[in-house]
């Protein structure tokens, strides 16, 4: 329960968030246009809300035609009870609201109808423009404050772990990632998991001698489940600190010490170590260490749940870790690197939403929690709140009436033709595009549910 809380925690933040200057990226631009914003809510508000407020009005300001000018006092601003998503009520456009009644009276020069075409566009881009603006100044503070972090594949010498689907296609434990479809891969780069899984060659060094070619699958990147890695470094089983009175002290062993067979079992990694152990529990065995060069055997007896009774030393006293740090105008490029690359990623990826296995890939609310981890952890918070920041800009611009781009098809459809389309044809548009999103959202959280189930 609390594992489901603390993701919950962090979905809803990161969500709030992103909202907020999604919509704020509209109100900002209609307000820079002279364009009257009624409403600037988080979440929906049918019926009630659980909080607004409206600033008084001191008094009207006109522009130099004597028609009245739009201010910030304008606008409600509140918070709705339903969690999904979030709006702002722009005077004279036809959105979610379907305000006919206002649509009815003649348009006002403070309206989102009466301004230019190109104006129009704008305020509709606002919210892409401002979530993507948002990814990038997130990767940026993250490549700032964190830094690059990483250990060079060729310097992990027992290599890396593979979630059995991957290891169905030919991945073997232990293998050494060189090439994604002809280019060199490594921990430097973020992305380097969603190239592997994405290419359609990987090429691998086996046994630290031969080079293997693995060919991946097409859509072989919708067989990874969304809360694992495709891939993790081996952890060799080096003793960092040993447990008083229990087995491995008891035997003779030491800080420092490499376990390298339990038994006749080899056990290059911890992957390997903790079945082997577990084939022993309660039995007194021979434990095979390294020690300062030295091969040493010792007799230990694992308890019953197969433990030794020590801490296993951390990755990075194990292998040579590279660290890059950035100043602030260092962080901006890599920001904008890092943004555009998830962006390229993101676009790359939807062409297999349209497959049966994509179809059935797509997950909602429950997935997206997912994507966080279990304890409250910032840097992988901002992490995920950026790329979610890049994904709700690609998703709302999709040209689906109801979404932004939806909006952006019509005003291009006018600039080009320079006939704007009928209120009625954007009415019903609207009407569609909304029952179209709203059976997608239907779709998408009764997969996590189906999930769940099974």
């Amino acid at each position: 329960m609390e594992t489901f809380l603390i993701k919950a925690a962090q979905l809803v933040v990161a969500l709030a968030f992103l909202v907020i200057i999604h919509e704020f990226g509209h109100y900002i631009i209609a307000r820079a246009f002279g364009i009257k914003v009624e409403k600037f809510y988080l979440f929906f508000n049918p019926w009630f809300s659980l909080a607004k407020w409206k600033p008084k009005k001191k008094s009207i300001r006109f522009d130099k035609n004597g028609n009245e000018k739009a201010s910030w006092r304008d606008t409600e601003y509140g918070i709705g009870w339903l969690p999904l998503g979030g709006y702002v009520k722009i005077a004279g456009m036809i959105d979610e609201s379907m305000d006919k009644e206002q649509l009815a009276k003649p348009a006002q020069p403070w309206e989102f109808r009466s301004k230019e075409a190109y104006k129009r566009l704008l305020v509709m881009l606002g919210g892409v423009i401002f979530n993507f603006i948002l990814a990038i100044i997130i990767y940026a503070g993250i490549a700032w404050h964190w830094g690059n972090k990483y250990i060079p594949f060729d310097k992990a010498y027992e290599g890396m772990d593979f979630v059995p689907a991957a290891q169905e296609i030919g991945f073997r434990n232990g293998d050494i990632p060189l090439t994604a479809d002809g280019e060199k891969i490594d921990a430097s780069n973020a992305d380097f998991m969603y190239h592997m899984a994405a290419a359609k060659e990987v090429k691998v060094l086996r046994n630290h001698t031969d080079t293997v070619t693995i060919n991946v699958p097409k859509e072989f990147i919708l067989k990874l489940n969304e809360s694992e890695e495709f891939l993790s470094y081996r952890i060799p089983a080096f003793i960092a600190r040993l447990q008083p009175g229990e087995a491995a002290e008891k035997a003779g062993m030491k800080e420092g010490d490499r376990i390298v067979a339990v038994g006749n079992t080899p056990t290059p990694s911890f992957t390997e170590l903790t079945p082997a152990l577990l084939e022993h529990a309660g039995k007194e065995c021979d434990i095979t260490v390294m020690r300062d060069g030295k091969t040493l055997t010792l007799a230990a007896t694992p308890s019953e749940t197969g433990k030794l009774g020590f801490q296993i030393m951390p990755l990075t006293e194990i292998y040579p870790t590279v660290s890059v740090r950035y100043n602030i105008i260092e962080s901006v490029p890599q920001g904008w690197a890092l943004g555009t690359g998830t962006l390229t990623n993101y676009v790359n990826s939807m062409k297999y939403v349209f497959t049966s296995d994509g179809a059935k890939s797509i997950g909602g609310f429950g997935a997206i929690g997912n994507m966080f981890p279990e304890k409250w952890n910032w840097y992988s918070f901002w992490q995920i709140t950026a790329f979610l920041s890049v994904a709700l800009a690609f998703m709302n611009i999709i040209p689906i009436p109801g979404l932004d781009g939806g909006h952006v098809m019509f005003l291009l459809y006018e600039v080009i033709t320079r006939r704007k389309p009928s209120d009625k044809v954007l009415e019903y548009a609207q009407y569609a595009g909304m029952a179209f999103l709203l059976l997608l959202l239907l779709y998408a959280n009764g997969m996590d549910i189906i999930r769940a189930v099974l």
